[in-house]
């Protein structure tokens, strides 16, 4: 039976490599899918790891309908798989469409994303991929924060200093030069503020506080 399938974890841990690895996998066996991506850091209609690594792909929008674009696809050719990156900017209704994709097409959908934001809150598209697909598989390949513990959480950096408010989805990747920028960090230092650049920057959150007996 075919699975809806989420890839999860934190920013740098090899979702977009896995991705690219399961497309040449498929292909290696003859077998034909569609690639789709959204706002990835080459640019419109790619899908990129970190790695160097790159690919073609789709190009998702907020108008997107997959099961239109997956019924015209079939109309060509045939559609063996489908993988889907950057899945939490994906709305919930598109993910709808992809688990109908899934039960009435019968074709395997291999989502990857992050599941929660700079501010630990789900995405919408991660949540209802939650709460949808047959299986959810957490990444193997632990991203590190600063201090070495494994990462758990996605912090937006400005000029290097971690930030609490803004839009849930701003552009960015984990190049610590730019003035906007992601950073992988422990629960404790997410916490704390407290960024490879300011780690001696704590913010006076309660837990800093317990720890100092203030």
């Amino acid at each position: 039976m075919a699975e809806l399938v989420f890839f999860s974890g934190t920013m740098d841990c090899g979702k977009s490599t896995l991705a690219l690895q399961t497309a040449y996998n498929y292909r290696q066996r003859g077998l034909n899918g569609i690639i789709f991506s959204m706002k990835d850091r080459a640019g419109d209609g790619k899908l990129s790891s970190r790695l160097g690594l790159i690919t073609d792909a789709v190009e998702v929008r907020s108008d997107t309908n997959f099961w239109v674009e997956v019924s015209a696809q079939r109309m060509r050719g045939r559609v063996d798989y489908i993988i889907c990156d950057e899945v939490q900017f994906y709305s919930r209704e598109q993910v709808d469409q992809l688990a109908r994709i899934v039960d009435e097409i019968e074709i395997n959908v291999y989502g990857f994303g992050i599941t929660s934001d700079f501010l630990t809150n789900l995405f919408p598209g991660s949540a209802r991929m939650l709460e949808l697909a047959d299986r959810v598989e957490r990444l193997q390949v632990e991203a590190l924060c600063w201090c070495g513990a494994r990462a758990t959480h996605n912090a937006r950096t400005v000029n290097g200093v971690m930030v609490r408010e803004g839009e849930q989805v701003v552009v960015g990747d984990t190049d610590g030069n730019a003035v906007v920028a992601y950073e992988v960090l422990c629960r404790k230092h997410h916490m704390q503020g407290m960024t490879a650049q300011h780690s001696d920057a704590a913010e006076l959150s309660p837990h800093t506080l317990l720890e100092s007996g203030e």
